[in-house]
């Protein structure tokens, strides 16, 4: 049994997808972003960057956090989406790192600014919109003349779709980036991502409205991890 602590964010359905594509059993605990659920001292002992996602493995006692760290350790529990062959394995690492590394952080960061900012900022919009961008067509290029991103469907498939799913809302046209389409039409109708992807879409979320859950997830510095540190140590 896996219990997966999760919100519905491209960051967790990066997991909930991989886990419905492995088929694993799994256990579902919300972690409410903008009720401050990631900073109770139960999570934090799973998860010191007071992030989700995380999950514990009840078989083995091990909790792993990160979502990149949970995607490894998932598929070698399953033992499928990342081969053993070397050449082939670190193809799909060095793809998995690249969404972690680029892909996730830039369109975070874009929809920031889209979806949570009040005043208009022109040079950071115009900032991560065209690093998003540009990462679309980096994803369309390698896609040209391969089907998934490392060849085979993998880990680093799973995790970067969840970032390019909002790329309306995000103010792209994947139009233009013609295999990226393609791509991306086979996996959105994949029964596993349509699960996973639609993990917890009921949930009431009101961070872009509500001030006490904006300053949760985006006012946060040392103090709070220092002041999250001293409730585990009393």
């Amino acid at each position: 049994m896996i219990k997966l602590y999760y919100w519905p964010t491209p960051n967790g359905q990066k997991i909930s997808i991989m886990l419905e594509e492995c088929e694993l059993k799994y256990e579902v605990k919300p972690v409410n972003i903008g009720a401050g659920d990631q900073f109770a001292p139960d999570f934090l002992r799973i998860s010191p960057n007071n992030r989700m996602p995380a999950i514990v493995d009840t078989d083995t006692g091990l909790s792993v956090f990160e979502g990149g760290a949970i995607l490894i350790y998932l598929a070698e529990k399953a033992e499928m989406l990342l081969p053993d062959e070397p050449e082939a394995r670190i193809d799909v690492l060095q793809w998995l790192f690249w969404q972690a590394g680029g892909l996730g952080p830039m369109a975070g960061q874009l929809s920031h600014f889209v979806n949570y900012v009040e005043e208009d900022i022109p040079y950071a919009h115009k900032r991560y919109a065209n690093e998003y961008d540009r990462l679309l067509a980096v994803m369309d290029v390698r896609l040209r003349d391969r089907e998934f991103l490392a060849g085979d469907y993998s880990i680093a498939d799973i995790a970067s779709f969840p970032w390019v799913l909002p790329y309306r809302r995000l103010g792209n046209d994947l139009d233009k980036f013609t295999n990226l389409r393609r791509w991306f039409d086979t996996l959105k109708v994949r029964p596993a991502v349509q699960k996973g992807v639609d993990l917890g879409k009921d949930w009431p979320r009101d961070e872009a409205r509500n001030e006490k859950a904006r300053a949760m997830m985006f006012d946060q510095d040392s103090a709070t991890v220092f002041a999250a540190a001293r409730v585990l140590e009393n």
